[in-house]
This record gives structure tokens, sequence and C-alpha cells, in this order.
């Protein structure tokens, strides 16, 4: 499917995807064209989901419609709120043009789910429960991850995960968009708190553990992350029937693939999977998984977004100048 072209108001910056006039100062606002990569994934009949996956190209993200066909009831997935590192500044441009989607479908977003707290871009998930009304949701083990973080960032009492999300949601735990029913799957191992969402027939939201079979699986190496864990939660869900639609959290592409993709399915990642594919041992996992992980630098967004996502993407308090702020560590890493 051909890119969609969506319009909104963003701060002058030196951040791909823009078009930018050179000597302009930060704060200056216009109108910019960005063009976002929109792919959908049709119902594949009743009780099936149709899904819209959208790119976003500066984190690599994707972020999900998932609609009841039916009632059109949806849910949001992973939204990302835009957030330049360098200049340390946010828009709503992709919140705005799942919105537009939303709009032009005719849709009602019920739900704004969250899989984990995200390490490489901030969530929306505020930002958009303000502008629809919708509840936001993540897993039941996030207080523990921001427990880690707490200690970390030298913040004691400053993330209550529960006031900032509606619902906690634990493995086993159900609920529905539209008529479809939803399952939740605890799929830990990126973070000890991570979830996938299983909706209607043949639809997964899977974040960070699967990703495109000739691109592998999701880092482990994370505070309370686990090479095992993560193991143990890919057979998981490749033990979900094997027309059973995966849609992943991150794409790159690879050496031989520029063209950003989102949709596999379990007999794909049971089969072709470069890390687990064919059948491979925990053990193996385990080593291919840390040699792997060693390798790989921190998320140019990390220390800035993880102090969000823990509040659903919402800002600290305004100081006395009228500005928030973050705390960022030296040395840490």
């Amino acid at each position: 499917m051909a890119p969609d072209t969506y319009f909104w108001a963003r701060s002058i910056g030196p951040e791909r995807g823009t078009r930018c006039r050179p000597g302009r100062f930060p704060n200056d606002v216009r109108r910019q064209e960005i063009v976002v990569k929109r792919k959908t994934s049709p119902s594949t009949g009743p009780g099936s989901a149709s899904v819209a996956g959208f790119y976003d190209e500066p984190t690599g993200s994707i972020c999900y419609v998932a609609a009841d066909p039916q009632t059109g009831g949806c849910a949001i997935v992973d939204p990302v709120l835009g957030f330049d590192p360098a200049a340390a500044r946010t828009d709503t441009g992709m919140a705005e043009a799942l919105l537009e989607h939303v709009r032009n479908e005719g849709l009602s977003v019920e739900w704004i789910l969250d899989t984990h707290p995200h390490a490489d871009h901030v969530t929306a998930s505020d930002w958009l429960r303000g502008q629809t009304g919708a509840k936001n949701a993540i897993g039941a083990r996030v207080p523990q991850i921001a427990d880690l973080w707490r200690d970390f960032y030298n913040m004691p009492g400053r993330f209550d995960v529960a006031r900032d999300y509606d619902r906690l949601f634990a493995d086993g735990d159900s609920f529905a968009i539209g008529d479809l029913p939803v399952r939740v799957m605890l799929t830990a191992g990126h973070t000890l708190g991570s979830l996938s969402y299983v909706v209607g027939s043949d639809a997964a939201f899977v974040a960070d553990t699967f990703m495109q079979p000739d691109a592998g699986t999701a880092r482990a190496d994370f505070p309370g992350g686990s090479a095992a864990t993560l193991y143990r939660s890919l057979m998981a869900i490749v033990a979900l029937p094997e027309n059973t639609r995966l849609f992943v959290g991150h794409d790159y592409g690879t050496d031989a693939r520029d063209e950003p993709e989102w949709e596999s399915t379990v007999a794909r990642q049971k089969g072709e999977n470069i890390h687990i594919g064919g059948g491979v041992s925990c053990e193996d996992y385990v080593a291919r998984r840390r040699d792997r992980d060693k390798t790989l630098g921190l998320p140019d967004r990390m220390l800035h977004a993880l102090q969000l996502n823990l509040r659903a993407g919402r800002f600290p308090d305004p100081e006395d100048d009228g500005h928030s702020y973050l705390k960022i560590p030296l040395n840490r890493f």
C-alpha cells in the first residue's frame, strides 16, 4: 500500500521526516507535510480484527489501530508521542495521524493500550486519553519496573503507575474491543512486565518479543530483562494457532530489505525466524541473544522516555518557571 500523507503543526528542528528551513529558531512552528507509512491488514472474517499499522520512522516503532469491523470499536496500541532528543521537544504528529485514521474510518476509540514502558519512544497514551476519553492500560507488573527506574533516577515517589493508567492487566485477563474478545498474555523478557494482546480470532500484538522473521527477536538486556524469560514468552506466542497474524513493535529493515514490515504469522515465525525458527533450545537462544545484546548501544531516547512512559506519557508538573523538567543521571551506563 502506498504511504498516506498527513499534515500537522510541528516545531522546526533537524528531525528526519520533516522539511525544515535553515536559520529558524527552535520555538518557531509552521504547518509541515509529513509522510507516514500506513499498511492495513483487513479482517479475515467474523470475529477477526481489521488492523492498520503506522510506522514512526525516527524510532522504527509501529503504532496500531485494531478495530472490530462490526461495531466500529477500536483500540490504539503503542502510540508514539514525537520527541526530538536534541531539542527535548515533543509533538503530537503521529498521534494526530492515528486519530485522523479513526475519524476517516468512522471508528470509536475504546482503549489505548501500551504493551510495556518503552525505552525508544515516548508514549502518547495520556495525550490520546485526553483527546478521546478512552481508557488506557498497561501491565500489572509495571509498578515493579517503576521501582527499578525510581532507584536508577534517584526519584523516590516519582512514579505512580496506577494513577496514570486506568487498568493494569495481568496474565490471563480479558476485555473486549467492540465485540471482539481480547486475551492478555504476559510475555516478559524484554522487560519484566511486557504484555501481548490477542485480539479476536487471529491477531496478536506482540510488541518487543518477535521482530520480523528476517530480523529475529527483541533485546533482553535492559534492567529487569531476561533472555531465558523472553525465550519462554516466544514459545508461548508460537503456541497460538499458526494462522494468527503477529504484529510486532519495531522494524529497522535488514541488509537485504529497506522497506519496513510489521506483520507476520505464527507459522512464518516458527519456520523462518533467524533466532528461533526450526527449533532452537533455550540454552542456545540465550547464548545467541546475550552475544547480540553486547553489541547494541542504548536507544537515544531511553533516559528521557522512561521518565515519561512510567507516567503514561504525562509530563512532570511544571516548575516555578512554567516548564517541565526531566532528570538525567550521569555515568550510570
